[in-house]
């Protein structure tokens, strides 16, 4: 909420330039990085990373609320997922050649620059930008300012909600998938191959989100989504690799439907004076509901058959898609008056 909270009360172009600027130096502190006993460069590097993140993809996402027309918004969050998917088939596997041929180092510098590129690039972009008011209510009620639209914006609380529910099970997947591979006669490393065909996956999603979402509504696109991912879970618990590849690229465009349809809805149907705090929010609440599924999904594939635990997740899902499916769809100019003002 914080990080929310400071990505609103800043210009968001120069903060995210700053963010780049933070990531990049902090990056090169792996470069200390020699034996166990500097593990903890690692781990505070990381820390740090998501610290910055909670302020910069907020900022991201009120910056395009700036820059494009709304009816543009889902077609930009589909570009970016796009984008942001294939670069994750290429970059860990140019990362990993990189560290086998040249070691940690020379891997952390680039790192750096590329964080250094990214605030070249938008230090270049052309986008005006008004300074935001200052506070004008309590600090408490500045930071909860985020959670309160969301549950006073009906389609925002139905997506909130439906969501979350469903990703209190969706983290078995992080665990189980192991168990499928294990089961298919596969190393763990098989992972990779399967990872890149989802990536495949989501970069088709991304390119046909914003047709969706025009023709049925960001409501009704994260339902379908949600079922998609549903339809996955199904598919891993059969015991055939051909059925294992199709659940991967079906959870792959079911994914990024629904991230693209959710980050639309909450740009369109939130005042730009707080869209940071409204992500931050959203955003909370779905991690937790992420965390709680991994460490849960983990415990029980000890104790229960990983196929049982897969179809469970696969009804909680469906059934999560489907109230939002069956919701109403609202104008996206619904935002409480008490809001705007």
């Amino acid at each position: 909420p914080l990080g929310g909270l400071v990505a609103d009360r800043f210009r968001r172009r120069p903060l995210m330039i700053a963010c780049d600027c933070v990531l990049g130096t902090s990056v090169l502190v792996l470069l200390f990085v020699h034996d166990r006993g500097d593990v903890w460069l690692i781990y505070l590097v990381a820390l740090l990373y998501g610290l910055v993140g909670t302020v910069f993809f907020p900022a991201q996402a009120a910056l395009l609320r700036v820059m494009l027309p709304e009816d543009l918004l889902a077609d930009a969050n589909g570009a970016l997922s796009s984008s942001r998917q294939g670069l994750r088939i290429v970059a860990p596997l140019a990362g990993a050649g990189l560290y086998a041929a040249f070691g940690g180092g020379v891997v952390a510098i680039l790192d750096a620059a590329t964080f250094a590129g990214s605030a070249l690039l938008m230090s270049r972009m052309r986008v005006r930008e008004e300074k935001p008011e200052p506070p004008e209510h309590h600090f408490m009620r500045e930071v909860t300012a985020g959670v309160s639209h969301v549950w006073r914006t009906l389609s925002l609380r139905q997506l909130t909600i439906g969501t979350t529910i469903a990703l209190l099970v969706v983290g078995f997947t992080e665990t189980l998938i192991f168990t499928v591979i294990g089961h298919l006669g596969r190393p763990a490393s098989f992972f990779g191959v399967l990872g890149t065909l989802q990536g495949v996956g989501s970069i088709v999603g991304g390119v046909t989100a914003a047709r969706l979402i025009r023709r049925v509504g960001e409501v009704r696109t994260v339902g379908i989504g949600l079922a998609l991912f549903g339809l996955c879970g199904l598919l891993l618990a059969v015991p055939s690799l051909a059925v294992v590849v199709v659940g991967f690229i079906v959870a792959g465009i079911g994914i990024v439907w629904a991230i693209v349809a959710f980050n639309t809805a909450l740009q369109t149907r939130t005042p730009l004076a707080i869209q940071g705090r409204v992500s931050a929010a959203v955003d909370v609440s779905l991690s937790l509901a992420q965390t709680t599924s991994i460490a849960t999904g983990a415990a029980l594939s000890t104790l229960v058959d990983y196929r049982i635990l897969l179809v469970v997740m696969a009804v909680v899902v469906v059934v999560s898609a489907a109230y939002l499916v069956t919701r109403r769809e609202a104008p996206s100019a619904e935002v409480p008056a008490t809001m705007e003002a």
